[in-house]
């Protein structure tokens, strides 16, 4: 079950990234309030991982969910580069995410 919380943490990151790209320095009240609300819940859903998660490896997976579901957010809606030396370092986050659960104790 902490495996599946540091996951809804993670997406709850790349929909506070998400929405900081609408929010234009904060203008857009509904995509700030989408920014504060993801942010909360990410932070939150975090902190509750990393209760039985050992802190180091949730904050890198947390992390890395974030980056590479934000990065594939770019290249899907945001037309952002899909050379291969990105994608192959987004497969690299990807295998390191997994590796990291996969050695993991809890």
């Amino acid at each position: 079950m902490p495996w599946l919380v540091l996951l809804l943490a993670g997406v709850f990151e790349v929909g506070f990234t998400t929405c900081l790209r609408f929010a234009e320095g904060f203008r857009h009240p509904w995509w700030t309030a989408g920014f504060f609300v993801c942010a909360s819940l990410s932070f939150l859903l975090l902190e509750r991982a990393a209760r039985d998660i050992p802190l180091g490896t949730a904050y890198a997976v947390w992390v890395g969910i974030g980056a590479a579901g934000t990065a594939l957010i770019g290249i899907f809606f945001f037309k952002e580069p899909t050379d291969v030396a990105r994608l192959l370092l987004l497969s690299v986050l990807v295998a390191s995410i997994i590796g990291l659960k996969l050695v993991s104790s809890h």
